[in-house]
């Protein structure tokens, strides 16, 4: 199953969308990155390594970002594992990972999970 990191300045934020995705997809593998070491705000470079580490599998890793520094401290880990298969998606951070882990636990591509992870932006709430 494709593996599913949330990254998010806030510890509450990424473990609460990460709880709710795992709520609609129980075995989807997914970890929470959020806040720094000491439960401050910001973003952490050890924190995403390790969640990345702990869900990859060679069907590779979606990482959804808050914003701001989430995404540039996301893409500075990246560079460091050239040999993962790792993306980026650009989506919205809650939608986003429901879909992409409802779609990882029914075993899509990497690819597909990215194009639902995509396409939660284009849903309508009202």
């Amino acid at each position: 199953m494709v593996g599913i990191v949330i990254v998010s300045h806030s510890n509450k934020l990424a473990q609460g969308v990460m709880e709710l995705a795992k709520m609609m997809a129980a075995d989807a593998p997914v970890a929470a990155a959020g806040g720094l070491e000491d439960g401050s705000f910001g973003t952490s470079y050890e924190k995403i390594d390790t969640a990345i580490d702990s869900v990859y599998s060679d069907d590779g890793v979606v990482i959804l970002m808050d914003m701001g520094s989430a995404v540039m401290t996301a893409e500075m880990v990246i560079e460091n594992m050239p040999n993962k298969k790792i993306q980026m998606i650009d989506c919205p951070l809650v939608e986003g990972a429901v879909v992409a882990a409802i779609a990882s636990s029914s075993n899509q591509s990497m690819g597909e999970v990215i194009n639902e992870a995509k396409n939660a932006a284009k849903e309508s709430k009202l």
